[in-house]
């Protein structure tokens, strides 16, 4: 993995057919190479994790139509890989080796539905046939005997959205799901994973660099300033550039333009939930539907900046890179879709500096000053409140903030909830569906606590210290 940094192999694997799908896109012999790139990746002698070379490849070539844009009919940005989805055990409950086979049998007295069985020992044995996973036996036993054997992506999905299917795979409910990319990231065999958009961005540079009609924005999510640690961000910059982006743009400075229009619709309204997070806006869509008149009305940064770019350059397409797997869906919404032309996260980046064969340490440094301190700061749980707060202060608007910043989408739960029954002391919520923020985001190279420390320093570097004076640019 050398410099690449990269949190986890399951990362580094997925990086590879990224960069093997954008080196042949790059030179249009994709669709004459297709087949061969799991071949490439894991040659015929390679260990391999899986019972054998074909079965690895057989997943490979999975992961590569999913590099290429996965199931067109599938409106999830996440999808399961079936034949990869196999070795972790049956979820459920199930009985441990703690059952003393006690005289009791309280766990058999409890269960509705005769899934309790005993052996000569009278040690306890659950029918998975009949047990509906009500948990009952589990709270009665004396011995705490009972457990319920989750899987790392239901663990990590803390919307419910995941259930384990016949064939023990997982199977991901559209409905519930709010494609925040925890159970990719959580994933321990790359089961589960994001469709890629990345031969979109790759067709829409090489068409500008043919006829010389429109020009390619890349705007980079200030959460970039926690990655690529192996290399100067001057030197992203630069990379960009090369890649054959126009002019990189931050989308903090969207972040400014929507502190500043919030702060004022929250004092208007009285009360707020951000509009920032697109996992958090269609988390109160789909299980806080009464909720949906207190999102905030402005746009997420992304979507306002890329509207303003193009009303000021008819010719313009924008990329927005950053390290959310929501964002991708996010670009498919209509009221977004106009502004939005692909996404990328910063794995795919990464994927595509390599398929050009780029060493970004190697460039020059550009500079990048678009936006304000508190634009910046976005990047991390509570960063937004903080903008808010900043906001009302430089308009001079007379308000009692009063915000509750939710690290997390179970924290986001629990201030829902409470506002819901009208018990909430707050009139403000900023949701955050990852923990930290957008720095705790699936499409990060790497996660940690540092980063919000990394955060806060790239802010202390902005010129613009105010909100007013980053916007003023725009004026």
């Amino acid at each position: 993995m050398g410099i690449r940094k990269f949190d986890t192999k399951v990362q580094y694997l997925k990086y590879k057919v990224l960069r093997e799908v954008a080196r042949h896109a790059w030179n249009d012999t994709l669709l004459d190479n297709v087949l061969n790139i799991p071949e490439m990746i894991v040659p015929g002698k390679t260990p391999t994790m899986r019972c054998c070379v074909y079965k690895e490849r057989a997943i490979l070539g999975k992961r590569v139509k999913i590099a290429m844009g996965g199931n067109k009919e599938n409106p999830n940005v996440v999808e399961v890989i079936d034949i990869a989805c196999d070795e972790c055990p049956a979820a459920g409950y199930e009985v441990t080796a703690s059952c003393r086979g006690c005289l009791a049998h309280r766990c058999e007295d409890v269960c509705k539905r005769g899934a309790i069985s005993f052996d000569h020992n009278h040690v306890a044995h659950i029918d998975k046939s009949k047990c509906v996973e009500c948990g009952l036996c589990a709270k009665v036993c004396p011995y705490a005997a009972i457990i319920n054997r989750k899987r790392p992506c239901q663990i990590a999905c803390k919307v419910k959205a995941i259930s384990i299917k016949d064939n023990n795979a997982a199977a991901i409910d559209n409905e519930k799901c709010i494609q925040c990319g925890a159970c990719v990231y959580q994933c321990p065999f790359g089961a589960i994973t994001d469709k890629s958009y990345i031969l979109d961005v790759i067709d829409i540079i090489k068409k500008s660099e043919n006829n010389k009609k429109y020009k390619v924005y890349a705007m980079v999510a200030p959460s970039i300033s926690t990655q690529f640690v192996y290399a100067k961000w001057g030197q992203v910059i630069t990379g960009l550039k090369e890649l054959g982006f126009y002019t990189v743009i931050e989308a903090a400075l969207g972040a400014d333009m929507v502190a500043q229009a919030e702060s004022k619709e929250l004092a208007e309204k009285g009360f707020l939930t951000s509009s920032c997070c697109p996992a958090f806006v269609q988390y109160i869509e789909s299980t806080f539907p009464d909720m949906k008149p207190f999102v905030s009305h402005n746009l997420s940064p992304m979507a306002t900046l890329a509207k303003y770019i193009k009303s000021t350059d008819k010719n313009a397409k924008v990329v927005f890179i950053g390290p959310c797997t929501a964002k991708k869906a996010e670009a498919k919404l209509e009221s977004v879709k106009p502004y939005i032309d692909s996404v990328m996260t910063f794995e795919e980046l990464q994927a595509l500096f390599d398929s050009k064969d780029m060493d970004i340490t190697t460039l020059s440094e550009d500079v990048l000053e678009n936006a304000s301190y508190f634009g910046r700061i976005f990047a991390r749980s509570g960063g937004l409140t903080d903008a808010v707060k900043q906001g009302l202060k430089e308009q001079n608007i007379d308000f009692d903030l009063k915000a509750i910043s939710c690290d997390g989408i179970e924290e986001c739960r629990v201030a829902l909830l409470k506002k819901s029954k009208n018990v909430l002391d707050a009139n403000f919520i900023e949701g955050m569906a990852c923990v930290g923020g957008c720095i705790g985001g699936a499409g990060c190279l790497t996660h940690g606590e540092k980063n919000k420390a990394e955060v806060d320093k790239y802010a202390r570097e902005a010129l613009e210290k105010t909100i007013s004076d980053a916007v003023a640019v725009l004026k």
